[in-house]
């Protein structure tokens, strides 16, 4: 049996020394969560709401309810198809604008997104 120094001496050797790689450099994204009961919520549904972004960023929503929704562009700039409980979807915005979103399963879920 191997003593606690020893297993620590190798969990920092079997490393190789090789550094995790670097996410690449660009504007700051943001995740927008759905919370549990979100349904019957209007601008509280989606947080945080609204959200500022730069241009080039990625938002990503993430569906933290029991229940699927989705995130889906008032103007047709994207949409997420159905989110299932745990979903994720991720969506970069290459233009400056205020962008108004709902839930197409629950429209009185409303979401506004700025990108400057």
């Amino acid at each position: 049996m191997l003593g606690v120094a020893a297993l620590c001496l190798m969990s920092v050797t079997c490393g190789g020394g090789k550094s995790s790689p670097t996410m690449p450099s660009g504007p700051a994204g943001a995740t927008i969560h759905i919370p549990v009961g979100a349904s019957p919520l209007t601008t509280t549904a989606y947080v945080p709401n609204p959200v500022n972004v730069q241009v080039g960023a990625t938002v990503t929503w993430v569906n933290d309810d029991n229940v699927p929704h989705t995130s889906t562009s008032s103007s047709g700039g994207w949409d997420s198809g159905n989110l299932p409980p745990g979903g994720r979807f991720n969506f970069t915005f290459r233009s400056a604008g205020s962008f108004n979103y709902l839930c197409l399963v629950h429209p009185n879920m409303v979401g506004t997104v700025n990108v400057q």
